[in-house]
């Protein structure tokens, strides 16, 4: 019975990728503590880890690994500013939209400078760049401060992310590919960015010419649920072809 339990247990958590302990048991309808029992099983197995009020994954190694915050932000810098300064283009006064923590997406505050919108963000620094505009109005999501992405995490800030309605939702990716979709390194931004998806009524990929066919850790967004795809040179034919197809417009700045 147990046996049987913890194999239920390890599929469920490989289908959501992150998971708190109480959800599972409120799945499983078991007590803490034997969820708690089960789970050490999983890590012993190496198929799961324990995360900060929860457990995650542990999916095979990828060809696109987490890079620390400012390594990534010293790259492409001209390239992710012209994307940034694009996609603010988009924002409409009155919307409630919702940036991402990736670096193509930090400039795009200075943009808005002066448009009176609802900024939701986990991302510390987009936090500390809009602090200096009074027409942006801030939400920063609840959570610990994760100090390779400069962004706050936690299990549950996909339920409090649910009770905001999101009118755009402007996304970064570690990788983009037609096969896997829009792709992060990090098991802690995953659920966030899944939710943000899931919750936000138009959706709009900032990607420098350096993502395409590259793919990380987990798929939180097929390339097909995006409207807008935003990036600095022309993409493969094939990917001009698939984004006709899906009816996804292409801006590129460049």
């Amino acid at each position: 019975m147990r046996t049987k339990r913890i194999d239920l247990i390890e599929r469920y958590i490989e289908e959501e990728k992150l998971v708190s302990l109480d959800v599972l048991c409120e799945k499983f309808a078991v007590s803490k503590n034997t969820i708690r029992r089960d789970i050490e099983e999983l890590v012993k197995k190496g198929v799961v880890e324990k995360v900060y009020g929860g457990v995650s994954f542990k999916a095979p190694p990828s060809d696109t690994p987490l890079v620390p915050y400012e390594k990534r932000h010293t790259v492409l810098n001209a390239e992710k500013d012209t994307i940034s300064k694009k996609a603010a283009s988009f924002v409409k006064e009155g919307d409630i939209i919702y940036i991402d923590t990736g670096t193509t997406c930090l400039n795009m505050v200075d943009y808005l400078a002066h448009v009176p919108c609802t900024i939701i963000t986990n991302s510390l620094r987009i936090f500390m760049k809009a602090v200096q505009y009074p027409d942006l109005q801030i939400i920063s999501l609840p959570g610990r401060l994760n100090r390779d992405t400069l962004s706050f995490v936690g299990s549950e800030i996909p339920t409090y992310l649910r009770t905001y309605n999101i009118t755009k939702a402007f996304m970064a990716s570690t990788g983009v590919s037609i096969q896997n979709g829009l792709t992060n390194a990090s098991a802690d931004e995953y659920a966030i960015k899944k939710t943000v998806i899931e919750n936000s009524q138009t959706r709009f990929l900032l990607s420098d010419h350096t993502k395409f066919g590259k793919f990380a850790l987990m798929t939180y967004c097929p390339l097909s649920e995006i409207q807008y795809l935003i990036t600095d040179t022309t993409p493969q034919q094939k990917y001009l072809d698939y984004c006709k197809e899906h009816e996804i417009i292409i801006e590129v700045t460049k």
